[in-house]
């Protein structure tokens, strides 16, 4: 099996060797400053560290303003650097503010790199825990139906009857008043004049009251 070919980034390459020679001239300028043996050394470690929190700060979210500030004094401090070391200032005789400066730059560095890697961030906002209805593609299914007026029933029409069938239902409730003294009834009446009970209560209704 064939190994794949190693690719060298150009950029990488020169992100490397920049940084190297940033290192090199914040450890000269700190040596020079008074900061010998490991001390110096600890300086473009503290600057670089800075640079990453700053940047790492601005590419994740959080306060923008703050990770800019930040990243500006880091840079300016290994900017700084490098132009004081090549060739505008006599590291033999450094002057006294600049030892004041080199002096406090790890309360700097540490305050900067508290700030940003334990300071406030945005949060999302979280969703809403308010219950949602439920959704069944109609748009007018979770809305009440309209409470409708009851119907009127419909009082059915009397059954027609013809008027000599009414005259002896007439003449049959009379006799049967006479003989008894009380109005005839429909089960009577139908028995007496041999039609459906329908047709008897009809009759009884609309033409014997």
């Amino acid at each position: 099996m064939a190994r794949p070919a190693l690719r060298v980034d150009a950029v990488l390459v020169q992100a490397v060797i920049a940084g190297a020679l940033s290192f090199a001239h914040l450890h000269d300028l700190a040596a020079a400053a008074g900061q010998s043996g490991w001390k110096a050394w600890a300086y473009p470690v503290s600057v670089d560290l800075l640079l990453v929190a700053a940047w790492h700060r601005l590419r994740n979210g959080g306060s923008k303003s703050a990770a800019w500030c930040w990243f500006v004094i880091a840079l300016i401090a290994s900017l700084g650097a490098n132009v004081a070391t090549a060739g505008l200032l006599d590291l033999d005789d450094v002057p006294t503010w600049l030892r004041i400066l080199v002096a406090g730059w790890p309360a700097v560095a540490f305050l900067g790199g508290t700030l940003l890697a334990h300071g406030s961030r945005t949060q999302a906002p979280e969703p809403s825990r308010e219950p949602v209805p439920a959704d069944n593609g109609d748009p007018e299914a979770s809305d009440p139906a309209p409470e409708l007026p009851p119907a009127s029933v419909p009082v059915p029409a009397p059954a027609p009857v013809p008027p000599a069938l009414v005259a002896l239902a007439r003449k049959v409730a009379d006799e049967h008043r006479a003989r008894t003294g009380t109005a005839i009834d429909t089960s009577t009446l139908r028995a007496r004049l041999g039609v459906p009970l329908p047709l008897a209560e009809a009759i009884t209704t609309h033409h014997l009251t």
